[in-house]
């Protein structure tokens, strides 16, 4: 097994519902379990650091038996049902998310102790309660190795029941402060920038980028679903697209795949260029599976070279 790196994951385990227009229903284990899963599949040890209600316990043990390389000590436990979602896709338009439950922050004493083992640190808000700003920064300023955080709820309203707003005015250059790569779509970069449900511009998203390096940053990943990537680095910037095009059965995940896999090969040598590359390719293969379980026997036919493009 090729376990020669160690990658620590803090985020958020979730049971999402998803619903589309047509009336189809799919029910399964989310969240950071999709990075966990394509980085388990190619055999890296994965850490991972979550707050996890006790009610999905049983669930995430199950899905999760057959992951050899995947490191569970650094799970916590919340009485009750853990995050809940629910996401629903209409024909037109973006989706809609709405938090029904969520559990408490992260007590990041686990992280801080592994810190000196980890060779990458990726860090993805999915919920918003994932872990406290004050407590991110104890763990940002203590690592030594490369950080990526992808900022996805930094820009989403924290109601439960309701459906999630976009916000502005977020304080994300304290967030990203110490940070090596940073990811969010393009709906979440209008709202860093100010400009919610605004269309960026080529030139504002470059803005942005130069905006981020001036932190220290040495890649952004601006995800576009099915037109790709933006990767910007102080040197250059470029969309990356797939160069093919699968059924789509379920685009839910295909951003956290597409980190994983970026994350992999930028650990490996890669480029962010070509590290995103490859991590757009798998992430378009991702939308023919739905849910991690299916993600993970997706990731290790690709890696055996049973499936082709």
């Amino acid at each position: 097994m090729r376990t020669q790196t160690e990658i620590g994951l803090i985020g958020t385990i979730t049971y999402d519902v998803i619903t589309s227009d047509a009336g189809d229903v799919y029910r399964g284990l989310g969240g950071i379990l999709y990075q966990a899963a394509v980085l388990s599949a190619l055999e890296r040890n994965v850490f991972l650091f979550t707050n996890l209600g006790r009610d999905l316990a049983g669930r995430v043990e199950k899905v999760t038996s057959h992951w050899p390389t995947l490191q569970k000590e650094g799970i916590q436990y919340a009485q009750g049902p853990g995050n809940q979602v629910h996401l629903h896709y209409p024909e037109k338009g973006e989706r809609r998310e709405i938090l029904k439950s969520v559990v408490p922050p992260l007590d990041p004493q686990g992280v801080l102790q592994s810190l000196e083992r980890l060779h990458m640190l990726v860090s993805v808000l999915n919920s918003g309660f994932d872990i406290t700003f004050a407590d991110w920064r104890r763990i940002a300023d203590a690592a030594s190795c490369p950080i990526w955080l992808d900022l996805h709820s930094l820009v989403l309203s924290r109601e439960l029941n309701v459906p999630r707003r976009y916000i502005s005015n977020i304080p994300w250059e304290s967030w990203a402060r110490g940070v090596t790569y940073l990811q969010a779509n393009k709906a979440e970069l209008g709202c860093l920038m100010g400009r919610v449900g605004k269309d960026l511009s080529d030139a504002e998203i470059k803005r942005f980028g130069q905006r981020a390096f001036g932190l220290g940053l040495r890649a952004v990943f601006i995800t576009l679903g099915r037109d790709g990537v933006w990767v910007l680095t102080p040197g250059r910037a470029h969309v990356i697209v797939s160069s093919h095009a699968d059924t789509v059965a379920d685009t839910t995940g295909c951003g956290d795949v597409f980190c994983a896999m970026t994350v992999k090969d930028l650990m490996e040598g890669a480029d962010p260029f070509s590290a995103a590359e490859a991590g757009v390719e798998l992430a378009t293969r991702a939308t023919a599976v739905k849910g991690v379980e299916e993600t993970v026997a997706l990731v290790r036919r690709v890696s055996s070279g049973l499936e082709h493009s």
